[in-house]
């Protein structure tokens, strides 16, 4: 009997809740500038490692595949969080490095700070360049943010692979 399937699959469709409206709000977006396949070149020219950031879940999240030349590897996964109105990064690495940040837009530059308590703070600073290029710099104090040192400072360059948008699943 056709009739049973037909009713069966109507029926499930009814129950299905609404699609949501997911990660449709521009704040959820304002960091796509930073999807692609990137060659990070350190300031004094040479590679410091690969970096491939794809938009997975439907856009709603970030996901970072870092490769560095040292052989050091990490990923971290980034969020725009509507309900506290943040940006958040939860970062790990193949040593056991962990490392929570949180901030927002400022400007046209992503700013991330540590949120661990202490004196020591960690600021994260992405900024999209008119070539296509990103600068990511990475400052640290110890003094609670009163004075910052550079702990690196990354200039990421497509590769042919990776345009913007690259990597959506």
């Amino acid at each position: 009997m056709l009739t049973t399937p037909l009713l069966v699959a109507a029926l499930s469709l009814a129950a299905s809740p609404p699609p949501s409206a997911g990660c449709a709000a521009g704040e959820s977006h304002q960091f796509d500038f930073w999807i692609g396949d990137w060659n990070v070149i350190d300031p004094a020219g040479k590679v410091a490692g690969h970096n491939r950031i794809e938009a997975i879940l439907g856009g709603c999240v970030l996901s970072e595949n870092w490769d560095g030349a040292g052989g050091g590897r990490g990923n971290s996964y980034n969020a725009y969080d509507a309900r506290t109105k943040v940006w958040r990064q939860f970062w790990v690495d193949a040593r056991g490095g962990v490392l929570q940040l949180e901030g927002g837009l400022v400007g046209k530059d992503m700013v991330l700070r540590s949120t661990r308590p202490g004196a020591h703070v960690d600021r994260i600073t992405w900024t999209p360049n008119g070539d296509g290029t990103v600068r990511q710099l990475w400052e640290a104090s110890d003094d609670d943010g009163k004075t910052w040192k550079t702990a690196f400072d990354g200039r990421y360059e497509r590769t042919r692979s990776g345009g913007p948008g690259a990597g959506e699943t």
